[in-house]
């Protein structure tokens, strides 16, 4: 059989990453030295979840969970930038709830037009000529674009109806909404004919509402027997449940009292969502329906069991979807309990905004001590450090020498100092497996001023990164030779060289 409905999906959507910087000098007649003219790289195409209502099931996303937005443009020379790449939009229905990997509620999708950037693109590397300064005039470097977002997502379907019919198979719920409404649900007479929720709006004088028939539970719905499992998340956010008790059934062990406690055991079992703020099932509003009272039989069994169900102090409706029995009262009466729950709902206070601000002493990184396989190691985490290296062409030396100025101007080696970290040790920057690892070396000088050809930054020489054991004994060399050079002078002095010199210059 074709599937034509699925209300719960796994996708894997990737945003688009950002285009790269273009290094470039301006190259023109009779101008030389134009300078630098490289154009930034295109952001990255995003992926966007929004509510549309021509979309009924995620069905698409069943057949296609690999999804990928639009990669930004690199940059050009002449100060051109790279076009922005193109937006995912994805179309889901109205009511669909968005979680991570692990289960949490990232979102949910109330609302037509509803939308939520799910997967941000990646920023476009900027160009050499946005890289320029009065100290560094033609950078001889551009950054990179910066990688997109993957994320796995978990898309769940969940109705958006008012009331929900439930109760065993072929308890006769689809033809109520049959009958009270204008929709057309399959109707036969064996067990599971439903296998989709089907929603009808009803109209009782001045209220209209919807109404949910979910397909039939039977015991250990909640673990996952039958189709209870998969469907009962389409009730959490109904205000009204109604039971239909079929009062015809020749099934043994079957009678409308133990099929009411039945049903409404699973409903305590299954734990909703509590991040949605739906109450448990089992404290919503109950209505009970006494379905086929046009079998005489059925009937006679309703009018005995009525006033032990009204007892428990619920609503009690013998009706007959075939005679068209008894429906009036009951719409009129679901939609009393639908407005009662919408005034209290709309009495409720809307979630208030809250805008926590950066503290001041916040410098938007931190700086740990760990322990690895190889030893002691220090990791920087921070949104700024791990795009900074991520957009770093390490095969440019330039471009490594701008990054450990940026790192530099941001406290990066101020604060592994105070952590206790010495020179040679291992730092790694990131908090994934695709880090960057580097040994430490604190005696770099920042300072575009350092920077030789375009492409190069002498601070990376080897030839030119001196260490301090080496600083050392060339200082003492120094200071040797000086003493060395005195002492020869002073000899020279006391034997009279300099005094002959002098003697010889007053004759002339």
């Amino acid at each position: 059989m074709a599937v034509t409905f699925v209300d719960r999906v796994v996708l894997h959507l990737s945003a688009g990453a950002g285009g790269h910087g273009v290094a470039s000098v301006k190259r023109e007649k009779f101008k030389p030295l134009g300078g630098p003219d490289g154009g930034n790289g295109g952001r990255g195409g995003s992926v966007i979840l929004r509510v549309d209502p021509s979309s009924t099931t995620l069905l698409d996303y069943h057949r296609h969970p690999h999804r990928k937005a639009g990669n930004g443009a690199p940059g050009a020379g002449d100060e051109r930038n790279g076009a922005d790449g193109d937006d995912l939009v994805l179309a889901v229905p109205e009511g669909t709830v968005v979680k991570d990997a692990s289960g949490q509620i990232i979102v949910d999708l109330v609302g037509m037009g509803t939308e939520h950037v799910i997967a941000a693109g990646g920023r476009g590397g900027l160009g050499n000529k946005a890289l320029s300064s009065a100290r560094r005039k033609a950078p001889g470097f551009a950054l990179l674009g910066e990688p997109g977002e993957d994320i796995d997502v978990v898309l769940e379907l969940k109705s958006l109806a008012d009331v929900a019919l439930i109760g065993f198979p072929s308890a006769g719920k689809s033809s109520l909404v049959s009958v009270l409404s204008a929709a057309k649900p399959k109707i036969a007479d064996y067990p599971f004919t439903t296998l989709v929720p089907n929603l009808g709006v009803v109209t009782a004088g001045s209220s209209r509402f919807t109404v949910a028939d979910v397909p039939g539970l039977i015991p250990g719905a909640h673990e996952g027997k039958g189709l209870g499992l998969e469907f009962l998340r389409h009730v959490e956010r109904c205000s009204v449940l109604v039971h239909v008790i079929d009062c015809a059934t020749l099934e043994p062990g079957r009678d409308p009292m133990s099929d009411l406690d039945v049903i409404e055991n699973e409903l305590s079992l299954y734990v909703p969502d509590a991040d949605l703020g739906g109450r448990p099932l089992s404290e919503r509003t109950r209505i009970v329906v006494l379905n086929k009272a046009d079998v005489p039989e059925a009937r006679e069994l309703a009018e005995m069991v009525k006033p032990d169900l009204e007892a428990r102090g619920i609503e009690v409706f013998i009706v007959s979807a075939v005679a068209h029995e008894g429906l009036r009262e009951l719409s009129f009466a679901m939609a009393r309990h639908v407005d009662a729950a919408r005034k209290e709902i709309g009495d409720a206070v809307p979630k208030r905004v809250v805008l926590r601000p950066r503290s001041v002493d916040d410098q938007g990184f931190t700086v740990t001590k760990e322990n690895g396989p190889d030893g002691v190691f220090f990791r920087v985490t921070g949104a700024r450090p791990v795009r900074w290296v991520r957009q770093t062409d390490f095969s440019n030396d330039e471009a490594v020498g701008y990054l450990a100025d940026r790192l530099g101007r941001l406290g990066v080696e101020d604060e592994l100092y105070k952590v206790g970290a010495v020179a040679g040790d291992t730092v790694v920057i990131g908090a994934t497996d695709d880090a960057v690892v580097f040994d430490w070396e604190p005696t770099l000088q920042a300072g575009a001023e350092l920077l030789g050809s375009r492409g190069t930054d002498l601070r990376l020489s080897e030839s030119a990164r001196p260490t301090r054991d080496e600083k050392r004994e060339a200082q003492k060399d120094r200071y040797a030779a000086r003493a060395a050079t005195q002492e020869e002078l002073d000899a020279e002095r006391r034997s009279g060289l300099w005094h002959v010199a002098a003697d010889e210059d007053d004759d002339a």
